[in-house]
């Protein structure tokens, strides 16, 4: 397969396991009620990782809306990726060579260790929807089968984001935009059917009043088949055969059945070419999507455009995308009680969506991560507060921000850390899986397969492995990881109750 290069690859390739490991912060003032629902602001690079042992393989639906890289100066988010915090990131993490990146590298630099922490976080089943254009569609395409696995790839949709035409356009009127999809692995991919629209149903007919209810019919041949062709008489006398250069669509027994069972359709008098009835009720409950969205389906930039001016006097935020838009991304790829994932978050919109959908009966729950100071407070999680007051939204959000890395520059672990956090960490860091925190006892933090995991980080300068701490263990033959500031037993007590000591900081995992 071949492999796409640019200039700073090396430097971001294995980036993210370099990301420091932030704790959040949850910020009352600014959220709306408790809820599973979260805006983070933070870099999302970092975001990425703070979610990381909490959600890892359980996002079914990630959809990101990245900068375009059109090298055009653009509001908030700079479309030339030359906004400080990106430029600081790259002469950080790329080192002097940034000094020679085109645009196209630093967005590859920019996207590449993010993309690799989505496809961490997705479940086995999810899939993730990325909107992009022209400049990037190709770099993105294969850093995402480099990623995520060229067989995981799933389409591109063509979306109309507009229907007027630019005649001070210099080459072509540019309508569309393109939205990427992968799953994390196409064998457990599903998709979800579109709900069947009243123009579908009021295609069928019944003019006849046949018992089985309305239909509509289908053509008897095909333009592809088998090379076998026949001539079928009818109970009626009418005999039929495909027409030159196409094939039987139904082996003779079918047409037999289906005539026995008056499925075949001779027209109102009789004389038509016979046609095969299609019953509405064995239609199924929806349709499969096609890979080209009209506007006047899933909406335009100007109803975008108008879903935000609901909710604020003037337009806040430059290229929005519309509620329906994501709507349906979320409709076809994920379930009633799913957690969605936007990590380029800007308006909003995924909250937006998520909670409408909910207002019709479902419980998704919703991420949403915004670098921007001015974006994530007042747009983000603003839009989402004004659509709960608005539209009578059941649920809230939890606003947070990235705090303090849990190790310091000297490895040691941030005061401010609690057990629960760290345990929450240790936890995934041992097993690669999350935690449930209701299975969390004392100084047991959960267990895997035969090993059990333990912690002791209540009460500095006590946080000891003890003969009293062994003493309260429960005695049997399973595997014990105990992580204590220091440990008093010997190595042969240790593996007599088969044991292994790991001492904090030093022995944590820096994941």
């Amino acid at each position: 397969m071949p492999e796409l290069n640019w200039v700073g690859k090396e430097a971001v390739k294995n980036h993210d396991k370099e990301v420091p490991f932030k704790l959040l912060r949850k910020v009352p003032e600014a959220s709306v009620g408790k809820s599973e629902n979260l805006i983070i602001h933070g870099d999302n690079l970092e975001a990425l990782k703070a979610l990381m042992p909490f959600y890892r393989n359980k996002i079914k639906c990630i959809y990101i809306d990245p900068p375009y890289n059109t090298g055009n100066e653009g509001w908030v988010y700079n479309d030339r990726v030359n906004s400080p915090k990106i430029k600081k990131w790259l002469g950080k993490v790329v080192g002097r060579e940034s000094e020679d990146l085109n645009r196209h590298d630093k967005w590859l630099c920019m996207m590449y260790p993010r993309l690799k922490m989505l496809r961490e976080l997705l479940s086995d089943d999810g899939s993730i929807y990325i909107s992009i254009d022209d400049n990037e569609h190709c770099g993105l395409k294969m850093a995402m089968d480099e990623i995520f696995g060229a067989e995981n790839f799933v389409c591109n949709i063509i979306w109309q984001k507009k229907y007027t035409q630019s005649n001070d356009a210099k080459y072509f009127s540019n309508t569309h935009d393109f939205i990427v999809i992968y799953s994390k692995s196409i064998k457990n991919f599903k998709i979800n059917n579109l709900k069947r629209t009243e123009e579908q149903n009021a295609r069928y007919k019944n003019p006849d009043n046949d018992s089985s209810g309305p239909w509509m019919t289908q053509p008897l041949h095909a333009k592809s088949g088998t090379d076998r062709t026949y001539t079928f008489s009818f109970a009626n006398g009418v005999s039929w055969s495909p027409p030159v250069g196409t094939f039987p669509r139904y082996a003779k027994e079918t047409l037999e059945k289906a005539d026995t069972e008056k499925r075949i359709w001779f027209g109102k008098n009789g004389s038509a070419v016979p046609r095969m009835k299609k019953y509405l009720n064995e239609m199924k409950e929806g349709v499969i999507p096609r890979t080209i969205w009209l506007y006047d389906e899933v909406g335009s930039n100007d109803d975008a455009k108008r879903d935000i001016k609901k909710l604020f006097d003037n337009n806040p935020f430059e290229s929005p995308k519309p509620v329906n838009l994501l709507r349906r991304i979320i409709e076809l790829s994920s379930n009633d009680n799913d957690l969605i994932l936007d990590s380029f978050a800007g308006s909003g919109t995924v909250g937006h969506a998520v909670m409408e959908l909910n207002k019709k009966g479902g419980n998704r729950k919703f991420i949403m991560v915004e670098m921007e100071d001015t974006v994530a407070k007042d747009i983000t999680a603003e839009r989402v507060k004004r659509a709960i007051g608005k539209y009578g939204y059941k649920d809230g959000f939890e606003y947070c921000e990235l705090d303090k890395p849990l190790f310091d520059e000297n490895g040691q672990i941030d005061p401010s850390c609690t057990f629960e956090q760290l345990a929450t960490y240790i936890y995934f860091t041992e097993t690669h899986t999350n935690i449930d925190k209701k299975l969390i006892r004392d100084n047991f933090i959960g267990e895997l397969g035969e090993t059990d995991y333990y912690l002791l980080f209540r009460e500095k300068g006590k946080n000891i492995l003890d003969q009293d701490f062994l003493n309260k263990l429960e005695i049997s033959g399973r595997k014990k990881i105990i992580y204590a500031d220091k440990c008093l037993l010997d190595e042969e007590t240790l593996a007599k109750h088969n044991i292994v000591f790991k001492q904090i900081p030093y022995e944590i995992e820096r994941y």
